[in-house]
């Protein structure tokens, strides 16, 4: 099950059966077995609040991800700044659908088991985004 909340922004135009359907396809393809996924869209003021309280960082990001996966079983919290991922959008010159698009599989590719803090991770990271981003196209 994958549901999909606002936290204390606007709700987001999300095409919510394409975009389940999708991360449905990714978890396939990397054998992943869904089971809760929860997606929190909110504000740079919400995640700074979680990112301090949970994380003890004292910084804005776009997504922070709570794994509760158990093997294969993918289940897990995903926060996501739509105030950064508009921001990113620009700072990139991309749209904001890519960017939010790219950012929701980052949390599901996190919890796949993906990371990004060696330069090799990040490098691998970004091409499992960029594979499931072209995977979004077929769907």
């Amino acid at each position: 099950m994958i549901d999909y909340n606002f936290e204390d922004v606007d709700q987001a135009e999300l095409n919510t059966k394409l975009i389940t359907k999708w991360i449905s396809a990714v978890l396939k393809k990397h054998n992943g077995v869904e089971k809760k996924i929860s997606y929190i869209f909110c504000s740079d003021s919400y995640i700074i609040g979680i990112n301090r309280e949970y994380l003890n960082h004292d910084y804005y990001t776009d997504i922070i991800t709570f794994d509760y996966c158990e093997e294969n079983l993918i289940s897990g919290d995903i926060f996501i700044s739509l105030d950064t991922v508009r921001s990113n959008a620009q700072d990139y010159s991309t749209t904001f659908t890519e960017e939010l698009n790219r950012v929701i599989i980052h949390g599901i590719l996190h919890l796949l088991r993906f990371k990004d803090k060696t330069s090799s991770e990040a490098e691998l990271m970004r091409q499992m985004e960029d594979e499931a981003l072209e995977l979004l196209k077929t769907i």
